[in-house]
């Protein structure tokens, strides 16, 4: 197993040509699978208020509903680097709340925190990043943004959004940023971002030519119905699981499970 990165790692990693893979993850159990593959890094994503909660938005994830999940993750994964999202609003509030949050988020087993968007955002990523806690960004579809974006829909397919992204990633760097996650945004325009800054850009729905993946867990295995257009199936898991199901309600309904190896004697 290849020894846990730090942030300084990156960098490298994008200097080398050597892809970054990434998921999220939300619970002990799966974080004690995860700790077990190659996956180089994971993020516990506010995207934990759609898939584990059962929202139709990560709105609803607060820093406490965060502090718990990481703490839990943290606990099965003492071999993967580790992020966790400041979730709606929590980089909104002035300096001190932010910093608070943050530290909230490192303490519960993080080793950094991921921040949504550019615009107001800057001198809270760089406060963090002086105070010793690194910071990922997030551009393009930013699902905090939900509201006023209108949806979830494809971002930068003009000239003026693609400008506005590469800008963004260039201030995201100079703020401190050690990488930075692209979401559902055209594969030109993504490259494009990553050519302009030295830390590497992450995708979610970004092509194939920049640095890295991330896929949410529970779309990447089957188990979720929401399917985009970036997300592609590495095995059928809800269809395993029901099988699983089925056969165990099959076993105790003709009474061949439990066998006589899976019963107490005197």
């Amino acid at each position: 197993m290849a020894t846990k990165l730090s942030p300084a790692d990156f960098p490298k990693r994008k200097a080398e040509k050597s892809v970054i893979s990434m998921v999220t993850c939300y619970d002990y159990t799966m974080a004690c699978l995860v700790n077990e593959s190659n996956v180089d890094c994971v993020l516990v994503g506010d995207s934990l208020a759609n898939v584990m909660h059962g929202e139709e938005t990560t709105i609803p994830a607060t820093v406490d509903l965060m502090v718990l999940h990481t703490r839990a993750v943290h606990r099965g994964l003492p071999n993967k680097f580790l992020v966790s999202d400041m979730p709606f609003l929590s980089t909104r509030l002035g300096l001190e709340r932010g910093t608070e949050a943050a530290g909230k988020l490192i303490a519960a087993g993080a080793d950094s925190v991921k921040i949504e968007g550019a615009d107001g955002n800057l001198e809270l990523i760089s406060h963090l990043v002086e105070s010793g806690i690194p910071v990922m960004g997030h551009l393009g579809l930013t699902p905090q943004f939900y509201h006023a974006m209108g949806g979830y829909k494809v971002q930068g397919r003009t000239e003026e959004a693609k400008a506005k992204l590469i800008k963004d990633a260039i201030a995201l760097e100079k703020a401190g940023c050690f990488a930075i996650v692209a979401e559902c945004i055209p594969s030109e325009v993504a490259t494009a971002m990553s050519k302009a800054v030295s830390v590497p850009i992450i995708g979610i729905g970004g092509g194939a030519e920049v640095d890295g993946q991330v896929l949410v867990l529970h779309d990447m295995l089957g188990f979720s119905k929401f399917k985009p257009k970036f997300v592609r199936h590495f095995i059928e898991g809800a269809e395993l699981v029901k099988k699983a199901l089925n056969e165990y309600d099959e076993g105790c309904k003709n009474r061949t499970f439990p066998n006589a190896e899976e019963q107490f004697v005197k």
